[in-house]
């Protein structure tokens, strides 16, 4: 089990979003090429007084999941047009998945 100081000193996500019991996190990584982001997506639950986590989906799960990762889509879109500082979303940064 991770200290507290050990989880402190994790990378964190730059963003999450989260709808329902899905949640995405997208997360900042420096390339050669610039600034790439990555976004992984969870189910949360609760197992006794517990909260956590699983990347497995239920059928009544993926529509939250297909919502959640169009935001995070989104999110990430907005970011790029920002730091280019021509808030166009069409920017050559299409393949950031």
């Amino acid at each position: 089990m991770a200290t507290r100081e050990e989880r402190r000193s994790k990378k964190r996500p730059i963003h999450e979003l989260r709808l329902g019991r899905i949640r995405a996190a997208v997360w900042e990584n420096s390339t050669q090429n610039g600034m790439r982001h990555n976004v992984t997506i969870s189910r949360l639950y609760k197992d006794g007084d517990q909260w956590k986590d699983s990347t497995s989906f239920g059928r009544d799960d993926l529509p939250l999941l297909a919502k959640v990762a169009d935001l995070a889509h989104t999110w990430i879109f907005e970011q790029s047009g920002t730091a280019n500082g021509n808030g166009d979303a069409s920017s050559s940064e299409h393949d950031e998945f």
